[in-house]
């Protein structure tokens, strides 16, 4: 069972724990059924690729899924991990919103 995922495609994230611990990225997608993302520049991890005909070959290095717990959306002040909390405007939009700052993420 998948949990509420309030992370989206292009956000900022903060790394919060693990190996790139303080690195932070682009969200490049989301993995919902995994409870995971992909975020630009972390968690690289390295192919050995044998060459083909149509390919050279050699060693590839690519970003690998990373856990949603791991990760919290930068906050847009601070640029420090934040948790993410909901808000309806007076138009009666639902916007997403830094609960450190109180300063919203959608745009």
């Amino acid at each position: 069972m998948s949990r509420k995922i309030r992370l989206k495609r292009g956000d900022q994230v903060v790394v919060r724990v693990g190996k790139d611990k303080g690195k932070s990225g682009e969200i490049l997608s989301v993995l919902k059924k995994k409870d995971r993302v992909i975020v630009q520049g972390v968690n690289m991890v390295k192919k050995h690729q044998s060459p083909t005909q149509t390919s050279p070959g050699g060693i590839s290095e690519s970003e690998a899924p990373i856990h949603i717990s791991n990760v919290g959306v930068a906050d847009p002040e601070t640029k420090s991990p934040t948790r993410v909390g909901y808000r309806f405007l007076d138009s009666g939009q639902k916007v997403r919103f830094a609960k450190a700052s109180g300063e919203a993420l959608d745009k």
